[in-house]
């Protein structure tokens, strides 16, 4: 690769030895050669055969690192970024969002770390709980799929809206029900076209094309689709570095949806057989030998990804003690109280229409 890209942001004024470079980056001369052998970077050779290393290798260096952060491969990056220029505004994009994600977790960790501080200094005394909390903080990471990564970096990618046809606005216009579960509104006002999860508030969207849109508040993106007979029957939502189908569904099945939903926040309903399933994959958990056929596809994958930290998390807990129904968030989730031998756990959860997990979330109790 010589030291041009399609990227106008990138300078090209300055080249530097594999050992100014390595040094610079913080890696080793043999890193960058590695680097060079999966295609990755293809330094420019002098009359003596060194190695020198432009701008556009730098920037091309960023972009494997950040993506490497994300727990892809090097020989899947090879393949996701062959024939690729490297795109500053989509990897500052990218990298934006993940250190924002690391910031809110180095942040709500601070936040434990203060508390503790400030109950030793009053003269009170550190708990087990206070130390299981503040591990769970520290030993948090990211162990995402490639497939998985490299979606969630496509999905940060910055997004340009364009100018489309507003009249398609009524054919998107509706309810939808996406595979796992959760209702999803699209509602069409004036000029504008916004999404509503169940239970959360509505998002507008942007179009980058006559079928695609796009949300500014997080990274994710709608793609309607149609039948064969031209009617849009359902959408992807691609989001979390996933994509999630939901089918059309009509304004009645969707009330019914709603006002069931309600009913169940309302009077403390939890899933029939809820608490069953949830001490079951506690076991299952804690001994490192999750049920992947009880969860949707897109919680076994992260499931799989995140075994061995919820297996060592568990076992710091130790032995179950009790669990506590609380109620049911306004997504639909059913939240438990988890007590545990050396610490409690916030656990919620939804169910998917054939009684699978659909979405799991766990969380340190105060």
């Amino acid at each position: 690769m010589d030291d041009r890209t399609t990227d106008n942001h990138i300078a090209v004024t300055e080249w530097l030895s594999a050992a100014e470079c390595a040094d610079r980056i913080g890696l080793t001369v043999r890193a960058l050669r590695l680097y060079e052998r999966y295609g990755l970077i293809r330094p420019r050779r002098t009359q003596k055969d060194w190695r020198l290393y432009g701008t556009a290798d730098i920037a091309r260096l960023t972009e494997v690192l950040a993506l490497k952060r994300l727990g892809l491969s090097l020989s899947t990056i090879a393949g996701l970024l062959a024939g690729r220029e490297t795109d500053l505004e989509r990897m500052l994009a990218m990298q934006h969002s993940v250190l924002r994600e690391t910031r809110e977790r180095a942040e709500h960790g601070l936040s434990i770390v203060e508390a503790m501080r400030a109950k030793l200094a009053g003269g009170g005394h550190v708990s087990i709980d206070d130390l299981v909390n503040l591990t769970k903080e520290t030993k948090m990471t990211d162990t995402s799929s490639d497939a998985i990564a490299w979606r969630r970096y496509e999905q940060a990618r910055p997004r340009t809206e364009v100018e489309i046809d507003r009249a398609v606005y009524a054919d998107y216009a509706g309810h939808y029900r996406l595979e796992d579960g959760p209702g999803l509104a699209v509602i069409h006002r004036g000029d504008h076209l916004f999404i509503q999860v169940t239970g959360q508030p509505e998002v507008e969207a942007f179009p980058e094309s006559d079928r695609s849109f796009f949300l500014k508040l997080v990274p994710a993106q709608i793609t309607f689709q149609r039948s064969a007979d031209g009617a849009v029957d359902r959408l992807v939502l691609h989001q979390g570095g996933l994509d999630m189908t939901a089918q059309r569904i009509d304004e009645t099945a969707s009330r019914e949806m709603d006002a069931a939903l309600a009913k169940r926040i309302r009077d403390r309903t939890p899933v029939p057989g809820s608490e069953a399933l949830l001490r079951a994959t506690i076991s299952d958990h804690m001994r490192g030998e999750p049920d992947y056929e009880r969860m949707s596809p897109a919680l076994a994958a992260a499931a799989r990804a995140q075994k061995d930290v919820i297996a060592n998390d568990l076992a710091r807990l130790g032995a179950l003690v009790d669990v506590t129904f609380r109620g049911v968030s306004q997504e639909g989730w059913d939240v438990y109280d988890v007590r545990f031998e050396h610490g409690e756990v916030e656990w919620s959860f939804d169910l998917t229409p054939e009684g699978k997990f659909g979405g799991m979330f766990l969380r340190p109790r105060p």
